[in-house]
C-alpha cells in the first residue's frame, strides 16, 4: 500500500513493483480507474492488468481518488480530478525514480481526465485510452439512433415480443423520436458549440499537447465507445486527430465496456505490453 498526499487528504494506492529490474529503465504505469469505482475495477479488472505489467517488468500503480475506497477527502467528477490525477502521478514517480516517464492506462471518464490533466505533462510518455467518455444528452441520442435501433430490429427478441404483444411500441416510437430530434439538432447547431468550451474539447487540447503516442483501445459492444467515436468524427475540435500518426487505435468487436470476459481482458493485457514495448527506452 501507498499513500501520499492531495489536498491536504490522503489518498492510498497499490504499487506493483517488477521482480526484476534489469536492463534498460522502462516507463511506469499510472492506472486510473472510471469512475466512480473502487481501485480494483470490475471484476478485478484492474488487479490483473497491473500484475501482468509487473510480470512484464512495469511499476504500475493504481489509487483510489479522494472519496473513493480508503481515499480520504470529497468525491469528485472525473472532470474535477486535476489534483488527484497530478498527486498520483508524483506518488508514481517517486517510488518508482528511475522509471523512463510514466503511461498512463485510463478506462471510460479515467482515459477522459488522463487526457484533460496529464497529457501536457512532459514526464507522461504515452496514454493508453480504453473506450472514452464523451457523452452530453446530443451524443447519446445520435449514438442511439445510429447503433441502438437498428440493432434492436435485427434482433430475434424483438420480434418475438412485438408478435406477442409484450412490447411497448408506442413508449418504443416515442423514444424514437425524441432521440432523432436530439440527433438533427445535434448535428444542426454543431458540436461541441457552448458558452464554455465542453470537457470534450479539453481532452482534445490534451491530445494535441501528448508529446507520447496514444493507444486507443475501443469495445465493439460499448455505447460508451460508440458515442466517443461518433462525437470525434463530427468535432471540429477533434478533427484529424484520431487519424495522426500518434494514434494506434485497436478494435475489440465483440467486447464490452470493461472487457468482463477472460479472452477480451488478456487481448487488452497483450495490446497494453506490445505497444509498450515499442516506447522508446533510456539506459538506467
Amino acid at each position: 500500500m501507498l499513500a501520499f498526499d492531495c489536498d491536504g487528504h490522503r489518498l492510498w494506492g497499490v504499487v506493483a513493483h517488477p521482480a526484476l529490474a534489469a536492463g534498460p529503465a522502462r516507463p511506469a504505469v499510472l492506472i486510473v480507474t472510471g469512475g466512480p469505482q473502487y481501485r480494483a475495477g470490475s471484476h478485478r479488472m484492474f488487479v490483473s492488468l497491473a500484475r501482468r505489467l509487473a510480470t512484464a517488468g512495469f511499476t504500475t500503480l493504481r489509487f483510489d481518488y479522494g472519496g473513493m475506497g480508503d481515499s480520504e477527502g470529497e468525491r469528485k467528477a472525473f472532470d474535477a480530478a486535476g489534483d488527484d490525477l497530478r498527486a498520483a502521478l508524483e506518488a508514481l514517480l517517486r517510488a518508482a525514480p528511475s522509471c523512463a516517464g510514466v503511461v498512463v492506462w485510463g478506462l471510460c471518464d479515467a482515459a477522459s481526465a488522463a487526457l484533460m490533466f496529464l497529457a501536457g505533462d512532459p514526464r507522461v510518455a504515452g496514454i493508453v485510452a480504453a473506450n472514452p467518455w464523451a457523452r452530453s444528452e446530443a451524443t447519446l441520442a445520435a449514438a442511439r439512433v445510429k447503433h441502438y435501433y437498428a440493432a434492436r430490429l435485427l434482433q430475434r427478441e424483438f420480434w418475438h415480443k412485438l408478435m406477442r404483444g409484450g412490447l411497448d411500441w408506442r413508449g418504443s416510437i416515442e423514444s424514437f423520436r425524441r432521440d432523432w430530434i436530439g440527433a438533427r439538432a445535434r448535428g444542426a447547431s454543431g458540436a461541441g458549440v457552448a458558452a464554455a468550451r465542453p470537457f470534450q474539447h479539453l481532452m482534445a487540447d490534451g491530445l494535441r499537447r501528448l508529446r507520447g503516442p496514444m493507444l486507443l483501445l475501443m469495445s465493439g459492444n460499448d455505447l460508451t465507445a460508440k458515442e466517443f467515436a461518433e462525437y470525434a468524427a463530427r468535432s471540429d475540435a477533434w478533427r484529424g486527430l484520431l487519424q495522426a500518426p500518434k494514434v494506434q487505435r485497436i478494435d475489440l468487436p465483440d467486447a464490452d465496456h470493461t472487457f468482463s470476459q477472460r479472452p477480451w481482458l488478456e487481448r487488452v493485457q497483450d495490446e497494453t505490453l506490445g505497444w509498450l514495448d515499442q516506447l522508446p527506452l533510456r539506459a538506467a
